[in-house]
């Protein structure tokens, strides 16, 4: 599993080993591992030209550090002074000492049109805001040039904690970052930013719970449900699906698709769209008197393609098992209904949807992710999956935020949410918590749109049919 920690986190853990080291140990160790990053991309060293953009303090200094030690092995490095008068003096002293020159920013702009590598370290990660006007606009030269831009620690003007950028900032193609992962590199808008990521390990000890946290193949194969021979339809769960409508019927059978591959042992269908459904699939278990008189359920799912069926999205809340609202359920769902419930609740909103939830505009969201997971979490008292670019998920009792690493932007597609939703609540009703259930949920719908995308257009459907796939990779990796 990946983690991710705050920037108060990450600095108290450097105070504290700092202390154990000799002086400028720490540095020393980031430089290393960030100019052995440089090389790795470069390819070549001798006769490279390099350029550091230096702002003040300690990243500052990684960056100084690290070009003395590219200069060492032939480049032609110059840095870039933004604040002459606060750059750190250790690492200037070792850039002058390997042969490396300083300039002035006013005589910047050639030389990095010039470069083949580009350093920023202009901001730390205790940096707010977009950059500065003098800074921005080395950025923007930087963007146009032909150079590889390598970020220290993160890139400067994005926000470490959150993953906004609330101005201009530098675009990378690596971020070497030392120690953890910080949030704003898992987390769009600022992974866009970020590029490649290389983690660096100097030693830190962290606490055992992360601010962010991303599973990965070993973590969802723990996670997924797998019959055993004592198993049957029961056992496995049995998810119900109330969705669809006159209007869209194709959203109850794509979540009925989704729930039949996400490893319950039947699905129950409630709603208009029951023709649909059977006529696609079978093996549904087909129900036109509502929620509460279906039959035994593990597990619902509430509100894709439903319309303003408000009586079935109240008789699922009221129920005391596991449920999934998507879709016009969000939108229909009575908070303090929801906040009532004593079962475990997912929610699953798009941008646009929690936006409306929030009372906010949508770019709002988009601009603040985690911030945004963690207050509709918190006002209904649900877990929440905030599908996007970046898909989070914030857990009701707080804790660790998942972010979830596959997918594709070809999964933004008509009805692809529907599958989810069915996926996902086919997971809740195997037993997994909500948590888990959205982030494995998630994990397995992105990959099985990696699988069927492959570079070119998909449909919700085909994403349903790749999912055996992606969960076959997840078992056998």
């Amino acid at each position: 599993m990946r983690t991710a920690y705050s920037v108060e986190t990450v600095r108290a853990a450097e105070r504290e080993l700092m202390a154990r080291l000799p002086e400028g140990a720490l540095m020393q160790r980031a430089a290393a591992g960030l100019a052995a990053a440089c090389a790795d991309l470069l390819g070549r060293v001798y006769g490279r030209r390099v350029v550091l953009l230096v702002g003040s303090g300690d990243n500052g200094g990684d960056a100084l550090f690290a070009g003395a030690r590219l200069a060492r092995r032939g480049a032609g490095v110059t840095a870039v002074l933004l604040a002459p008068e606060r750059a750190h003096g250790g690492g200037l002293t070792a850039l002058r000492r390997a042969g490396g020159r300083t300039v002035a920013p006013g005589g910047a702009e050639e030389l990095i049109e010039r470069a083949d590598l580009l350093l920023d370290g202009i901001v730390g990660i205790g940096g707010k805001g977009g950059l500065r006007p003098h800074a921005a606009r080395l950025a923007e030269v930087a963007e146009r040039s032909r150079a590889a831009v390598v970020a220290v620690d993160l890139p400067s003007g994005v926000d470490a904690d959150t993953g906004e950028v609330r101005g201009a900032a530098v675009r990378a193609d690596l971020t070497v970052t030392f120690g953890t992962h910080k949030p704003g590199l898992l987390i769009d808008p600022a992974r866009e930013y970020a590029g490649s990521v290389r983690l660096v390990d100097i030693g830190l000890a962290l606490p055992d719970e992360a601010e962010l946290e991303a599973l990965q193949h070993a973590d969802v194969r723990r996670l997924l449900p797998v019959p055993t021979g004592e198993s049957d339809k029961y056992r496995r769960g049995v998810v119900g699906i109330a969705a669809g409508s006159a209007r869209y019927p194709g959203a109850a059978v794509l979540a009925v698709y989704g729930a039949l591959r996400g490893g319950a042992g039947a699905v129950r269908y409630v709603g208009p769209a029951g023709d649909a459904v059977i006529a696609r699939f079978p093996e549904t278990l087909v129900s036109d008197r509502g929620p509460e008189h279906a039959g035994r359920v593990q597990a619902w799912v509430v509100g894709p393609g439903a319309g303003d069926d408000a009586s079935a999205v109240g008789e699922v809340l009221a129920s005391d098992v596991p449920v999934l609202i998507d879709a016009d359920g969000l939108r229909l769902a009575d908070r303090d209904a929801v906040r009532a419930r004593t079962a475990p609740t997912l929610m699953t909103p798009h941008a646009g949807e929690a936006a409306a939830l929030l009372g906010v505009p949508r770019e709002e969201v988009e601009g603040a992710r985690l911030a945004s997971a963690r207050e509709l979490a918190g006002r209904y008292g649900a877990t929440v999956l905030l599908k996007g670019s970046t898909t989070l998920v914030a857990d009701a009792g707080g804790g660790a935020v998942r972010v979830n690493p596959t997918g594709t932007a070809w999964l933004a597609t008509a009805g692809s949410g529907d599958v989810l939703s069915g996926l996902a609540g086919s997971l809740l009703a195997s037993g997994l918590s909500a948590l888990d259930a959205g982030s494995v949920g998630a994990y397995l719908h992105g990959l099985a749109g990696r699988f069927a995308a492959d570079g070119a257009p998909v449909g919700a459907h085909d994403v349903a049919e790749a999912v055996p796939a992606a969960w076959r990779d997840v078992r056998d990796a």
